[in-house]
């Protein structure tokens, strides 16, 4: 599943290699390596290819919608600039062109930028040459003249000087890590927010890998008997999900609260790939049908479906054409998936094992199927698959695209859940601080805790009116009341109405910011 852009390197002749990285070093006006949305359009104005043709150009190049070209990318887009000037229409099957015959792009005016830069960066080394000279003239002046009093005093404000180091923000999960560090946390950590949040798969993922990860195992059967994160790592290896769950870089912490029992049954499995530098994937047990359903799990099945659904930017429930029931147990998974319908994605897998009629028979059972258990008011998409490893039709063929066309445009999804989590932490503040001020000073605290959580509803009720908030952002009553009567009310924060504006000003200013620096830049 490597990404075609990376394959122009290869692919291009050895003397066009460096001159593009001689464009690229041009091109790219503040040294940081990438190609930004404004250096690209002042660099390809000069290929006087129109605005449509460069925005196509840049949403082929910038395939990982990364909002900027490295120099892999910045070659693609060379070569697609090339293939325009020529007539080609501008689409991602270009990248299947053999690029050794293709000539270097017309740059109109590019001598003359070449130029100027090579002038600025001469008579900006002779200066700096010069200002070298000055200032190690002075320091060597003052060393002599200067008091050793002085010396000294300046060397003690010197060390109480303290500088924040720079996040280098590259891509637009940069931005948003940065925004939630500096701004969404502080209001979660406040609010502990995490602790009131609601919290057939396997040999597709093994298509899409085009290998199998580190411990799979596949059969007719639901063999994967636990939950296994596919994840991008150094090497091919297996981590134990005890190990998983407490290690501070992994986002794991969290599935501590289902105890060993279910930690002996998570594992994470790590390889080099280049799908997983993009996206995490995690491999599900099979779902209970028939008498197994009548086996009981050692742990909290559909409370960990429920945790991961709420994390993750996509859900894709799989049915084989011959196993289209849904049992009680997947009746009760697709409930905890409340909240999150718009993430899931159905795929009727092994389409092609039956007769020329049946798929659209099987599809039309399946709509029926989910439309009693999905409680949305739009008719859920159903991808057809095929058995993986078999010829494929045009139909099948098709749709697996456009499936992994939606898997590619995930990133996106990132900034919709960012924003989400953010308005479901800014009520949950709220609905704390209310549950705080409504505590008596003195007396009666155990009976005042009682009674408001007993009336949660009337509380939810009177927070949304009291600051206008709209009542389906707000949590599950049932659910709250069962976290808060862990937890002493009196001892909950005050609201913070600084960390409030924090959070505004991040959903309204921050966020629309990062996304304009991040588009294609011809939109």
């Amino acid at each position: 599943m490597e990404t075609s852009s990376a394959m122009f390197i290869g692919t291009c002749l050895k003397e066009h290699q460096k001159i593009y990285k001689e464009w690229f070093n041009i091109a790219d006006s503040d040294g940081d390596r990438h190609v930004s949305g404004n250096d690209a359009t002042k660099f390809f104005s000069m290929s006087k290819l129109s605005r449509q043709e460069l925005k196509q150009v840049w949403a082929v190049a910038d395939s990982k919608r990364k909002g900027f070209l490295g120099l892999t990318e910045f070659i693609t887009a060379m070569e697609l600039v090339t293939l325009a000037q020529e007539g080609h229409e501008i689409t991602s099957d270009l990248l299947k062109v053999d690029m050794m015959s293709v000539e270097l792009p017309v740059l109109e005016g590019l001598e003359n930028v070449v130029y100027k830069q090579k002038a600025s960066k001469a008579y900006a080394d002779d200066e700096d040459n010069g200002y070298v000279k000055v200032i190690g003239l002075l320091a060597k002046l003052a060393v002599v003249t200067q008091p050793q009093a002085a010396t000294a005093k300046a060397s003690w404000f010197k060390s109480k000087a303290i500088t924040k180091p720079q996040v280098n923000v590259v891509t637009i999960v940069d931005g948003l890590k940065r925004l939630y560090a500096e701004k969404l946390k502080p209001l979660e950590v406040t609010y502990r927010f995490n602790d009131f949040a609601s919290p057939v798969l396997t040999t597709f993922i093994k298509h899409l890998l085009g290998c199998e990860y580190p411990g799979a195992h596949i059969g007719p059967e639901p063999t994967t008997d636990r939950f296994v994160v596919a994840m991008s790592g150094p090497d091919e290896r297996t981590i134990p999900g005890n190990t998983m769950a407490v290690q501070a870089d992994m986002p794991f912490n969290g599935l501590t609260s289902f105890g060993g029992a279910f930690l002996s049954k998570f594992e994470c499995s790590q390889m080099p790939h280049p799908l997983l530098d993009q996206i995490t994937l995690v491999d599900t047990p099979g779902v209970l049908s028939g008498e197994k359903q009548r086996m009981r799990r050692s742990y909290d099945f559909t409370g960990v479906i429920s945790w991961f659904a709420s994390k993750c930017d996509m859900i894709l429930l799989l049915f084989d054409p011959h196993k289209l029931d849904i049992s009680d147990e997947f009746k009760r998974v697709i409930t905890s998936l409340r909240g999150n319908e718009d993430k899931i994605r159905v795929v009727l897998n092994k389409a092609d094992q039956v007769d020329t009629q049946q798929p659209m028979r099987v599809y039309g059972a399946l709509m029926w199927s989910l439309g009693k258990v999905l409680n949305t008011p739009e008719v859920v998409h159903v991808y057809i698959g095929y058995a993986f490893g078999y010829n494929m039709n045009q139909l099948f063929e098709k749709e697996q695209s456009d499936l992994i066309t939606d898997l590619m445009t995930m990133p996106k999804k990132h900034i919709k859940e960012f924003v989400k989590r953010a308005r479901a932490a800014k009520i949950n503040a709220y609905i704390m601080s209310h549950s705080k001020k409504e505590m008596p000073a003195m007396m009666g605290k155990l009976k005042a805790q009682q009674r408001l959580i007993d009336n949660l509803q009337q509380e939810f009720e009177k927070v949304q009116q009291e600051y206008h908030l709209p009542a389906g952002d707000f949590p599950s009553v049932e659910h709250f009341k069962e976290v808060l009567g862990g937890y002493n009310i009196d001892k909950f924060e005050k609201l913070k109405p600084k960390m409030i504006q924090a959070e505004d000003d991040m959903l309204d200013y921050d966020i629309p910011d990062l996304l304009k620096k991040f588009r294609n830049p011809y939109e």
